[in-house]
């Protein structure tokens, strides 16, 4: 039998050597570095609809924090119009 989630909790998560924390709670989760104030942030509804605006949310949450974002498109040719 599972237990119902009536409020929020938050756990510690280790993640290639960096500290998160995860809260989930009755609405959905949310993941944020230690020392962030911002992170991702997921609705159970939106999870469980599956909305396609959900994966480019998520990518580009997690893109935005990430070393190699600003060098995405370095290495594409630029055409000249």
């Amino acid at each position: 039998m599972t237990t119902k989630l009536n409020s929020a909790f938050k756990r510690e998560l280790d993640v290639n050597g960096e500290k998160y924390t995860l809260t989930l709670s009755p609405d959905g989760f949310k993941l944020v570095q230690k020392g962030k104030r911002k992170g991702v942030e997921l609705q159970w509804a939106a999870l469980v609809n599956g909305e396609a605006a959900l994966a480019t949310a998520l990518n580009a949450a997690t893109l935005a924090g990430s070393p190699h974002a600003a060098h995405a498109s370095e290495g594409r040719g630029h055409t000249k119009h």
